[in-house]
């Protein structure tokens, strides 16, 4: 029975290759152990948000090799300060002298001398930072921030900082000059970069709402609202500008653009004009009641709020220890051999952990939240971290959300049931009941019950309408929102945008190799001087490091919001970015992106705290030493990355969610095993997307799988919603068409384009549908230009078309 291993079970090779290996790498940080030596974690204590808190959004604008810019910024603004007002500060002086301040730099910005020029951007960008050395406190930089960011908005900073914009972005110069230069650095790019904070520091301040703020704040902010997402500039939106520069920067035509500003100021814009899931929520029940449809069964933001984590898996180790010390409690209560042996040869998928039964006892509320799932064959987990009752109490009992039915399943489920009993079937009707028994009477009543009409169906079946009655069925009423004007802003190129977001984030992602022709994203990150001591080195690391990051999280954040709100606008304007995503590989390429150590990802400390804006311009800072840099912070986990993370899964989820062929290259792509590791980050959001993933595409994997992930599947069952007659956990009604990934995707794009091209090209509609002259004069009065050649050879066409071939007159009058 020892195995020579101290009384326990011997270490097979899975076992064994699952032992941490520092050589690989891999996340070794010490666990709590309990009682029976399994590693147990806390939750990580994560609010979900469209974003971070606004100091930590703030800071992220800023790499850490900008910091000496912050001086440079201030002495800009005290020059042009002096120069037009007297000694003194800027805090103290009344709102028309600050009024007429800011008009005086803003004059002053439409200077022809680029220098000049320069100079006051960086006064009006101190002014945006907060004026922070008149400031004592955090708190006081961003009060004043928000004062002279309203005030900066109020006088038309922005409609000028826009026009700059565009002439840097045309500067077909400083294009040429950075595609020459060997290595690209932050001085290539200080006039954009100065611009982009402006406009991204005043988006962001202004989309912060706040109720201390004045009356007339609250309408700027509605007004900027509006026309940030109206073709105000350049008869554009906002975002459609920032787009063709990220364009422009993967084409290679401007590698010096300062990529991460300009997609931070794109996500800002985006989650500013078009709103964030709160306001998604809220326009989702608004679209249902106008369409006629029952109101939502919950609320998904609060019932993903209130779910628990289920534990992580235990290390290898912990697991042989713990194995043994059952051995060893089995040997001193004298168990017979026979026992033993039974022990042993027990199914190893069933429940064998001696602690069930007391679990039982603790836990017989069946609430959700007590559930522990280990996520590889034969792991115990440890039990469930004990929790105060009065926090018990507050999460309900039974499964967290309620079943849906589609009326394509309850079609299905009658016409089984029909051809089965009685031999007929009726197409489409859901109605019709008569022979049928009174069970399967009961079964459609529960499933009606449950039926859910989404607005995409409705969207579907009006788009159908529109397609085979285009004459009769009118003109259709386009609501021109933020969201369809920045659709049909981005319709000519937005393929091109698609595929340039993914360029970026393959060359952001941590799992990406350093290739030739990958493109440079740290051309706002790298100085002049590449650093020259190790302390140097390891901050710019972290910079570098942190700069990527940041990178994720804003083209996660983009692409999600992007999705949703298409999805809601109509159901093809999503269809078509998604296909583009998928024709762009970024199936595969998420899926690469969660191929790593996910817990050293979201654990990693790649931050300088004491060099965060605006703390580094309050403070006195201490001397950076090697020690503090490799300590980093204090924090369980990295916001962003776990924020980018959870983007990630659920751009996947909506891009798969309903589609067959899609579902089957996750399956192609072995996308299970790198799923279940992602499930080791204990926290409840991203577990709940992951599992869904793992659901769509649990009948294809097999039943060994299955057999093998019980405990996944439980998990599964508790967490994820129900789709009455879905049979995914036993693969009975397993598929069995081959999936023609081809065909699929072109009868969509069939229906996108029909789509896009009725709605959007007006110039190219069908001359079938025309109207059509019937008045024989006019007709023949018309002046027809026939070609030369036709002329030349009238003879010979009269001779074979009119005179060669017999006409029965009498068949054509009839």
């Amino acid at each position: 029975m020892d195995g020579g291993n101290g009384g326990g079970l011997p270490v097979n090779n899975k076992q064994r290759a699952m032992l941490p290996n520092k050589s690989r790498g891999e996340f070794t940080r010490n666990p709590r152990k309990d009682s029976e030596g399994l590693s147990e974690s806390p939750d990580l204590e994560f609010d979900y948000a469209d974003t971070d808190k606004w100091a930590a959004e703030l800071s992220e604008l800023y790499s850490y090799t900008e910091g000496p810019e912050f001086a440079l910024n201030r002495k800009c603004f005290e020059e042009e300060f002096r120069t037009h007002v007297s000694d003194k500060k800027w805090t103290e002086l009344d709102a028309a002298q600050h009024r007429a301040h800011a008009m005086r730099l803003l004059d002053s910005l439409e200077v022809i001398a680029r220098e000049k020029r320069l100079k006051v951007a960086r006064a009006i960008l101190y002014m945006a930072q907060g004026t922070f050395a008149e400031c004592s406190s955090e708190a006081e930089v961003q009060h004043w921030m928000r004062y002279n960011i309203f005030l900066l908005l109020d006088v038309g900073t922005f409609s000028a900082l826009v026009e700059l914009l565009n002439m840097e972005i045309d500067n077909s110069a400083a294009c040429s000059s950075a595609v020459r230069k060997p290595a690209i650095s932050l001085a290539d790019s200080t006039d954009l970069r100065v611009l982009l904070n402006i406009m991204y520091l005043m988006v962001e301040t202004i989309q912060q709402d706040d109720p201390a703020d004045r009356p007339e704040w609250k309408i700027i902010r509605e007004t900027f609202r509006t026309e940030l997402g109206s073709p105000l500039f350049n008869n554009e939106p906002i975002s459609v500008m920032l787009f063709g520069m990220v364009t422009k920067f993967c084409s290679g035509h401007a590698p010096h653009f300062p990529m991460k500003k300009v997609l931070l100021l794109l996500w800002k814009s985006i989650l500013f004009t078009l709103g964030g899931f709160e306001q998604l929520q809220s326009i989702k029940v608004r679209k249902r009641e106008e369409l006629g449809l029952p109101p939502l069964p919950e609320d998904s933001i609060r019932v993903i709020r209130s779910m628990r984590a289920a534990s992580p898996p235990a290390s290898a180790s912990d697991l042989i220890e713990q194995q043994q010390k059952r051995a060893r409690r089995e040997h001193k209560a004298l168990i017979k051999q026979d026992n033993l042996d039974a022990f042993n040869e027990k199914d190893p998928y069933k429940a064998d952990d001696s602690r069930e039964d007391e679990d039982d006892n603790d836990d017989n509320d069946n609430s959700i939240e007590a559930e522990t799932f280990p996520l590889e064959r034969d792991e115990v987990m440890p039990p469930p971290i004990p929790h105060p009752p009065s926090e018990r109490v507050s999460f309900p009992k039974g499964l967290p959300w309620a079943p849906k039915v589609r009326e394509k399943d309850i079609e299905n489920f009658l016409e089984s049931s029909r051809s089965k009993f009685i031999g007929y079937t009726l197409g489409s009707d859901t109605d019709t009941v008569v022979g049928l028994p009174r069970p399967i009477h009961e079964s459609i009543k529960t499933l009606k019950q449950h039926k859910y009409v989404s607005i995409a169906e409705i969207q579907i079946t009006k788009e159908e309408e529109f397609q085979k009655t285009p004459l009769s069925g009118g003109e259709e009423e386009v609501e021109m929102c933020a969201t369809e004007l920045l659709y049909q802003g981005i319709l000519p190129s937005l393929p091109q945008y698609m595929i340039a977001l993914l360029k970026i984030l393959l060359a952001a992602a941590p799992t990406s190799k350093a290739k030739t022709d990958s493109i440079n994203i740290l051309a706002d990150v790298l100085p002049e001087e590449m650093p020259t001591t190790v302390l140097q080195s390891m901050k710019l690391g972290v910079d570098v490091n942190r700069h990527k990051e940041i990178i994720v999280k804003a083209i996660s954040a983009i692409l999600l919001l992007l999705l949703k709100h298409f999805k809601l606008n109509h159901i093809y304007q999503f269809e078509y970015m998604a296909q583009h995503l998928v024709f762009a590989n970024c199936i595969p390429l998420i899926l690469k992106f969660f191929n790593q150590n996910i817990m050293s990802y979201i654990t990693a400390k790649n931050s300088i705290s004491v060099l965060d804006f605006p703390y580094c311009v309050v403070h006195e800072l201490p001397e950076l030493t090697a020690e503090s840099l490799e300590a980093g912070d204090n924090n369980q986990f990295c916001w962003r990355n776990l924020f980018s993370c959870i983007n990630l899964l659920r751009i996947l989820n909506k891009l798969t969610k309903w589609k067959h062929s899609r579902t089957m290259m996750l399956v192609v792509f072995k996308s299970a095993p790198i799923l279940k590791r992602a499930l080791k980050v204990k926290q409840a959001m991203m577990q709940l997307y992951v599992l869904k993933l793992l659901k769509v595409q649990t009948k294809y994997l097999g039943r060994q799988w299955r057999k093998s992930n019980m405990k996944t599947m439980s998990a599964i069952y508790q967490k994820v919603r129900h789709r009455l007659n879905d049979d995914w956990a036993y693969g009975n009604d397993l598929d069995a068409r081959p999936w023609d990934f081809q065909a699929e995707e072109c009868a969509l794009r069939t229906n996108i384009e029909r789509f896009n091209s009725r709605r959007y090209d007006k110039s190219h509609s069908n001359p079938d549908f025309l109207p059509v002259d019937n008045c024989l004069q006019s007709v023949l009065g018309q002046r027809v230009d026939l070609p030369e050649d036709f002329q030349m050879n009238y003879d010979l066409w009269l001779e074979r078309e009119v005179f060669s071939k017999p006409i029965s007159w009498e068949e054509l009058l009839q």
